[in-house]
């Protein structure tokens, strides 16, 4: 079997990874234009500006930062290089998890090895797999300390959707969901909550044998709501959706990097495993995937049903010291606005129901994410 290195990192880094749709700045669908936007991007960003596996969508990678005031500093510097570009070309930015009105059928497949590959693998479920999402990554010391820390977070992913949700439309018509990107991802066969696993030790077999009996092309081929990165020697946090502007994005990146520290001092400290059942986790997102900001969800430890921005707010409270150790504390303090407010599922259902119409709906939330 082959051996993973997990290559340490001394203190809780943090990297954030953001998926763009492309849209055309005349009809607002979603355009395969994403090899003519890379050909103006300068060639030293190609490495944090990139392809997905459709021409639809554009990635902005932050380089690794100490701090979510570093994460903005990146991330609006390389969005703007990209904005530059996409007007340039009338083209537009969508920061929304599905496009409310383009057909899957429509978009082209990056012509890379690697996703020729998936689509070869996955066949239809590759190709509907139009959907953006946020990927955040915190750094940790140790691989053990990565697998423990993927399973004591999983009971807060519901909440992190819930106030993430931004694909209510699918296919032309809402769904009724505030969240149907995480239902589409949950139709891969890697993808969704993680399995149960105790150790780096366990992490590793389960990795080999899935590649080893063809179940998988290689590790980057796990889509799990959150999942250790041995690269990178990170936790990543993958189960939001795209939520429609940069302050968003770094509350809920000051959100997952607190909960991420906070729970590896817990482990450093010692505190007994909290056995949380899979099914009461699996149950609240639903509740998040269905009911968006306005869920509730179940407490995991006394059972008790809450609404998201209770919860979110109490673990806001709970975490401020940690957030001032890490200097995130007004980045943090955001997300209690965040919950507090109507979610970007609810903000194009009203911009809709106010038009009555899909493609000013996109331009409008298009020109209120520009940075």
């Amino acid at each position: 079997m082959a051996k993973l290195n997990f290559h340490s990192n001394p203190t809780h880094t943090l990297g954030v990874e953001i998926e763009l749709g492309i849209c055309d700045g005349k009809t607002m669908e979603l355009a395969n234009g994403c090899d003519t936007l890379l050909k103006q991007i300068p060639e030293p960003l190609h490495t944090t500006i990139k392809p997905e596996l459709m021409q639809c969508c554009v990635e902005v990678i932050s380089g690794v930062c100490n701090n979510v005031g570093e994460v903005r500093e990146d991330l609006l510097g390389k969005l703007q290089q990209v904005q530059s570009v996409t007007d340039s070309l009338d083209m537009r930015l969508w920061w929304g998890s599905t496009h409310p009105f383009s057909r899957w059928e429509n978009q082209q497949v990056t012509p890379t090895e690697r996703y020729m590959s998936l689509l070869d693998l996955l066949q239809e479920l590759a190709r509907r797999m139009i959907t953006f999402g946020l990927h955040v990554h915190v750094g940790v010391d140790t691989g053990d300390k990565a697998v423990m820390i993927c399973d004591r977070i999983m009971q807060h992913l519901p909440m992190l959707l819930a106030l993430s949700t931004s694909s209510p439309y699918w296919q032309t018509r809402d769904t009724g969901l505030h969240s149907h990107r995480s239902k589409l991802m949950e139709g891969l066969p890697t993808a969704g909550l993680p399995t149960l696993m105790r150790n780096w030790s366990e992490y590793v077999w389960l990795v080999n044998h899935m590649v080893e009996t063809g179940f998988i092309n290689t590790i980057r081929e796990i889509w799990w709501d959150v999942r250790p990165h041995h690269n990178f020697g990170t936790v990543e946090v993958r189960v939001c959706d795209m939520p429609g502007d940069i302050d968003s994005v770094c509350g809920l990146a000051a959100l997952i990097q607190c909960l991420v520290k906070a729970l590896s001092d817990e482990i450093d400290e010692g505190t007994y495993q909290f056995d949380c059942h899979p099914m009461m986790v699996r149950q609240n997102k639903w509740r998040a995937a269905r009911f968006g900001s306005s869920a509730s969800l179940v407490n995991t430890r006394d059972y008790r049903v809450e609404p998201v921005v209770t919860i979110a707010c109490r673990l806001v409270d709970q975490l401020r010291d940690v957030a001032i150790d890490l200097g995130c504390e007004s980045e943090l303090g955001f997300v209690k606005e965040m919950a507090a407010r109507s979610g970007w599922s609810e903000s194009q259902r009203a911009i809709f129901q106010q038009t009555n119409d899909a493609a000013e709906m996109v331009r409008q939330l298009t020109e209120q994410s520009r940075v």
